[in-house]
């Protein structure tokens, strides 16, 4: 089979560029001796989460209770679930979980380290409980340092439960202001506790300043295994880093300038992140996908040089590479031109 055989859409992935995305990524993290936790959402994919763990990753990150029960049950054995539990049902299943395999949780209230502590009641081994910390994303996260030492003791203290550490996700390009929260609610908590295991933080968006905080024990990335074209704006990587494209149709040629690809929001996300277009389409650089539709793409083509024609198939490296992996049950793992095989996504639809 070659690329032309490939019925579109369909999401393409490079595996010659993922396995340099991972080796050039761990090597970085080494040369640091900082360790590195890969953020599985991005691929949902065991095959190539075992290929980052061999690279040298210590564990992954899992943002739901859903991906980690698809992941404990493929042997992984070092899992962090980087989100707040609250109900019965999901506490229960990570219970399950950590009677089987490494598992730390995260908390940035008291109503959830509650909910867990009366979960993990009885247990043989306290469950590790980080303490997420908002260091400017605006996200999930207590508020200031103090806070995070005071649930620090509030973890400790409770049933089931053991304090594991701190962990963040952070906006892009805060390195000093990530540094200064860490590290005194670090501080504030060795004086109450005595010890602060893991200091967790991360995002692709960042990778390359991981060393400016020095504070860290462990770094978490997951688009960096595909990349995108938001990272290629932000100079984070190149278009011959992007390792996953949507490959797609064209199926009209209403005008000139103007072409409908088979590719719509169902393929591609509508995530923009303060770029232009849905999608940089390879070999039309000057071509904008202006909108979307369900099953549609519409495509500008009045600055490019040439135009496509009816029922040529276009690759198109995508916004943000994260959502496409949950759009598709499989993706079709090349190596450069040459088409090796489908490979299912194991934890797609995983969003519980």
């Amino acid at each position: 089979m070659s690329i032309e055989d490939i019925e579109t859409p369909a999401v393409l992935v490079d595996l010659t560029v993922v396995e340099a995305n991972i080796h050039r990524t761990q090597q970085g993290f080494d040369q640091l001796g900082l360790g590195f936790r890969p953020h599985i959402k991005t691929h949902k994919i065991p095959y190539l989460a075992r290929q980052q763990i061999q690279a040298g990753a210590i564990g992954i990150a899992c943002q739901k209770i859903s991906e980690a029960e698809v992941f404990a049950a493929e042997d992984f054995d070092d899992i962090l679930l980087c989100y707040n539990l609250l109900s019965p049902d999901k506490i229960a299943r990570a219970r399950a979980i950590a009677e089987k395999t490494q598992l730390s949780l995260v908390a940035d209230n008291l109503e959830v380290v509650a909910a867990l502590s009366e979960g993990f009641r009885g247990v043989d081994e306290p469950l590790a409980v980080l303490v997420e910390c908002d260091t400017g994303a605006g996200r999930c996260g207590v508020q200031s340092p103090q806070a995070a030492c005071d649930l620090a003791v509030s973890i400790a203290l409770a049933k089931g439960l053991r304090f594991g550490g701190l962990m963040t996700y952070p906006r892009a390009d805060t390195e000093d202001q990530v540094e200064s929260f860490l590290s005194q609610a670090r501080d504030l908590i060795l004086k109450e506790l005595g010890a602060c295991p893991t200091i967790s933080g991360g995002g692709t968006p960042s990778l390359n300043h991981a060393g400016r905080m020095p504070c860290l024990t462990e770094y978490r990335a997951g688009t960096y295994i595909y990349n995108d074209r938001s990272l290629i704006a932000r100079g984070a990587c190149l278009e011959s880093d992007c390792a996953l494209t949507v490959l797609s149709t064209v199926v009209s040629r209403p005008t000139h300038d103007r072409a409908i690809l088979d590719a719509g929001s169902k393929s591609l996300t509508s995530d923009l992140f303060g770029l232009t277009g849905h999608g940089l389409i390879l070999n039309y650089p000057g071509a904008e996908i202006v909108a979307l539709s369900e099953e549609h793409a519409h495509a500008d083509f009045r600055h490019c040089a040439t135009r496509p024609t009816i029922g040529e198939k276009l690759r198109i490296i995508p916004n943000h590479a994260c959502p496409v992996s949950n759009l598709v049950d499989q993706v079709v793992f090349l190596r450069g031109e040459d088409v090796w095989r489908p490979f299912p996504v194991a934890a797609r639809g995983c969003v519980i």
